[in-house]
């Protein structure tokens, strides 16, 4: 083999080889399931919803409040849904066997489960995530917050708020941002630190 050969097979082989390290790697299901997760609550900021949070009877399971109504967590109860995962009946079937479990602070509206409104209580979805999902640590750093994670809020007047992190940045700060609803429907916004974090967590849906 010429010299020229050689060297021309050397570079082959590198080339080769670095096409095979550059090969993403597969993706799991659990990445898979977040990254649908994201893409539904992205699309949930196409929607025009007004900030009711009155009381309605809803079927059970697979109920919905209308449409255009909403409040903070019906934001994610609908990006659950759209990845097939019910989480007015996770809620509920988990708090008729565990009501103990779940903030006593409720107690006065109800003695028992109801599956009209306990899903959207955000108290009752952080009890929830953290018993079925993954309780992460709060931070200060926004390499910690990854797409697909939820993060509740302690705002001012002592109101419980939830989101959830999305996998587009901000251009300003290059924080990852959040879909939310505070007020004016659902949002695409920079606000992780903007309040007194409560809550992280992840959850893959039942059974994962």
């Amino acid at each position: 083999m010429t010299k020229s050969l050689k060297s021309l097979w050397v570079l082959k082989v590198l080339i080769l080889f670095a096409l095979a390290q550059a090969k993403p790697a597969n993706v799991g299901p659990h990445q898979e399931f977040l990254r649908r997760l994201v893409t539904a609550a992205i699309e949930r900021t196409n929607h025009s919803v007004r900030y009711v949070s009155a009381y309605v009877s809803i079927p059970y399971p697979g109920g919905d409040v209308p449409a255009n109504t909403g409040v903070c967590t019906d934001e994610i109860i609908r990006s659950y849904r759209a990845v097939g995962v019910d989480l007015q009946k996770e809620v509920h079937e988990d708090m008729v066997k565990n009501f103990s479990a779940y903030p006593h602070k409720w107690r006065w509206l109800l003695a028992r489960p109801d599956s009209n409104i306990d899903h959207r209580r955000v108290p009752n979805l952080m009890v929830f995530f953290q018993r079925k999902g993954e309780s992460l640590p709060i931070t200060s750093h926004a390499e910690d917050y990854y797409p697909g994670d939820l993060v509740t809020w302690n705002l001012p007047g002592n109101l419980p708020h939830i989101g959830i992190v999305v996998d587009r940045k901000s251009p300003e700060s290059g924080r990852l941002m959040i879909v939310h609803n505070i007020g004016t429907g659902p949002k695409m916004e920079d606000v992780l630190f903007n309040w007194k974090i409560t809550g992280h967590y992840r959850y893959f849906g039942p059974g994962s």
